[in-house]
């Protein structure tokens, strides 16, 4: 039946039937898709940005200062003694810089 429709030049009746699956979409892009790659982006941006001597805070909420750094893990110095390894993705935020004064 559809096939007849189009052939007979119901050509629009299928622009309209998609218009709807179109419009979700451009929806979705624009208010998940878009807005979870620009977070993606600064996250990767702020992880490579990562120094010695910065103040960071761990994804358990685990406050240091950044000891020694490799390419994927971290070591955070908690206090005088204590030295704690994590993989550089378990760090959620900067506090400070180690450049930056209080």
């Amino acid at each position: 039946m559809w096939l007849a429709d189009n052939a007979a030049g119901g050509g629009g009746n299928l622009l309209y039937s998609l218009a709807p699956f179109l419009l979700m979409f451009v929806v979705f892009y624009f208010l998940l898709i878009r807005p979870q790659q620009k977070k993606s982006k600064n996250r990767n941006s702020m992880l490579r940005a990562l120094a010695k001597g910065d103040k960071v805070t761990t994804i358990g909420g685990l406050h240091g200062t950044i000891a020694e750094i490799t390419d994927d893990t971290i070591v955070l110095k908690v206090n005088d003694a204590t030295k704690l390894t994590f993989d550089r993705s378990a760090i959620n935020n900067v506090a400070a810089r180690s450049g930056e004064s209080k």
